[in-house]
């Protein structure tokens, strides 16, 4: 099973005919995902390969029942183009852009709350039910299919996790990166939630980083809520207070949001918590 994306979603990808989205969406098709349309202004009617291309995601939509997006989008129009998808009745939106402002991102929530829609990101490698359907930039090889849940803020350390944990023959039922910026669509909670409610999910590893509390509060959730083993890890221990390292929502504010803060918390709420990135994969080995 998997969460949130399977075989049989439909992907149309917006600014397929740019760069990264040509790139990206071709690694897709490549992978076996159903791309079945892309939306470039002025450009409906062309064709990226053999994937019709649209002029807006409802044209997309009405004509191919499309109900994933991807969006490849510079950062002063993503905003629009997530709330362009949301309004055509796109289900399930991944926006791999980064360097949207925090402004723009908090009209797109405010404006999503009550839709029935789900944004992952932006600022996000995006989604991967391995063998089955990949909306995103991940390398799809390292992937192997099975039953851990992988979720991460983390782009570079989600194909860490996952590699270490496909060597170690820990196959993944979906992995997803929800993004490093301040504001985004899904968090920790409801992907746990949702691999709570997965009946093929057997466990989860939870990767986060410094800054925020996203992590404490996952860690609650896990020990409230959760009857599924769950793995901790917490990149940053060497990260200086009151700098940002890396994502915009990667800072440390006095003793809040440091990483042995969080490691803390993860363990009271009874977290199998790693402290070494290096050997995650043994460590997910023995757990589960």
């Amino acid at each position: 099973m998997s969460i949130f994306v399977n075989k049989n979603s439909r992907l149309l990808v917006q600014g397929i005919t740019g760069h990264e989205g040509s790139f990206h969406a071709r690694q897709c098709i490549n992978y076996g995902t159903n791309v079945v349309a892309g939306v470039t202004p002025g450009k409906g009617g062309q064709f990226m390969d053999d994937v019709p291309v649209f002029n807006t995601v409802q044209d997309g939509v009405a004509e191919t029942g499309a109900d994933c997006s991807l969006i490849f989008v510079p950062p002063v129009f993503a905003a629009d183009a997530i709330l362009e998808a949301a309004d055509s009745g796109i289900g399930v939106i991944v926006a791999i852009t980064e360097g949207i402002p925090i402004m723009d991102m908090l009209k797109v929530r405010n404006s999503l709350a009550g839709k029935k829609c789900r944004l992952i990101g932006p600022n996000c490698p995006g989604i991967i039910t391995p063998g089955q359907f990949k909306a995103g930039i991940m390398p799809g090889q390292i992937h192997k299919p099975g039953s851990i849940g992988v979720i991460s803020r983390s782009g570079t350390l989600t194909f860490e996790v996952v590699n270490q944990l496909s060597l170690r023959n820990i196959g993944q039922s979906t992995c997803l990166g929800i993004g490093g910026d301040p504001v985004v669509g899904t968090d920790f909670i409801d992907c746990l939630a949702a691999f709570e409610e997965d009946s093929e999910t057997k466990g989860i590893v939870m990767v986060g980083e410094i800054g925020g509390s996203a992590e404490e509060e996952a860690a609650a959730f896990v020990r409230d809520s959760m009857t599924k083993p769950v793995v901790g890890f917490v990149a940053g221990l060497t990260a200086p207070p009151g700098r940002r390292m890396g994502h915009a929502g990667a800072i440390v504010s006095g003793g809040s949001g440091t990483a042995e803060s969080k490691i803390e918390v993860m363990k009271e709420c009874g977290l199998h918590v790693c402290e070494d990135l290096g050997r995650l994969g043994e460590f997910c080995e023995e757990v589960f």
